[in-house]
């Protein structure tokens, strides 16, 4: 009978590691976009402030005093910043607060409705002409070409007075001249994954243009898809507050940040709390915008992504 003698542990821990691969730790491109997020400090704050803006904005009905903007005291007139009116009244009395929260809420609104307008057009547009190739790719791209060279903003403008100047039609005819950049975006994605291991096999396993289009490709554009959304955002709201400060946009009794600055333009120089606050609050959200973007690009940036 022999007498099994067990091996030193610390012989028996380097015959497991030698018999057995060592688990390396590894961490997705979203985990370490979120850690290397998280350390750009302008980014945080910027992401912290658009949330509180939204979330005000989204619940400022609910608020005693800010509920109704529309609310007017002729009595009072316009009265510069004080402890009753934060940010002072305008020429009819009201809280020139609560007309910027509530304008907030529909720039913001026009801002992601027009974008998501955009969003869908160019991601199918640009996914669609990069995976069918060709002439099919020449023809879509030879029209984004065409739409490049017209002046978007003067399409912009036709489009309302033609047809209608309400909250819909700016939503539409916003979102229907931002898509071009992001169909570009898109395309040069889909030409360098449509070659990839993952989209050969999702064809052999019988998988339909449509599906590998959508389920597979288009996923793993995310990354600039995300980045250059949140570069859109701002560049819409902007074009809202041009239309609007040209009388093209939101229509009253409704106001936004761009109707709030037109209106105070005119009496500048009399009560000008009315164009600094409408002003302030447009010029933050759109800074926090970009450097929210530039963020997001930093901590997508595959190249960044340490091995």
């Amino acid at each position: 009978m022999s007498i099994g003698i067990a091996p030193p542990a610390h012989v028996a821990t380097a015959a497991g590691e030698a018999g057995e691969p060592r688990r390396a730790r590894t961490s997705s491109l979203w985990t370490d976009a979120w850690r290397r997020l998280r350390r750009n400090r302008a980014a945080v704050a910027a992401g912290i402030f658009l949330i509180a803006m939204g979330a005000i904005a989204a619940g400022a009905s609910f608020v005693p005093g800010l509920a109704d903007p529309t609310v007017q005291d002729l009595r009072l007139g316009a009265t510069p910043p004080s402890a009753a009116h934060w940010f002072g009244t305008d020429e009819l009395g009201r809280d020139t607060l609560a007309r910027v929260i509530h304008g907030g809420r529909i720039s913001l609104l026009v801002g992601l409705v027009g974008t998501a307008v955009s969003l869908v057009i160019g991601v199918t547009w640009g996914a669609v002409a990069g995976y069918k190739g060709g002439r099919i790719d020449d023809f879509m791209m030879r029209v984004v070409d065409i739409l490049y060279s017209l002046p978007y903003i003067f399409l912009v403008i036709l489009l309302l007075v033609f047809f209608s100047r309400s909250l819909v039609m700016l939503f539409v005819a916003l979102g229907l001249v931002q898509w071009l950049t992001m169909a570009r975006i898109v395309r040069g994605q889909v030409l360098s994954l449509k070659g990839q291991n993952f989209v050969e096999a999702a064809r052999a396993l019988g998988a339909s243009d449509a599906s590998i289009v959508f389920r597979h490709i288009v996923p793993n554009t995310l990354g600039p898809v995300i980045v250059y959304t949140t570069l859109t955002v701002p560049a819409v709201i902007l074009q809202e507050a041009f239309l609007s400060f040209l009388g093209l946009g939101v229509q009253p009794p409704a106001a936004s940040w761009g109707t709030l600055v037109s209106d105070g333009a005119r009496v500048l120089a009399l009560f000008p709390w009315l164009v600094i606050f409408p002003g302030a609050a447009l010029s933050l959200t759109l800074l926090c915008f970009n450097f929210l973007g530039d963020g997001l690009r930093d901590a997508l940036d595959p190249r960044t992504r340490k091995a």
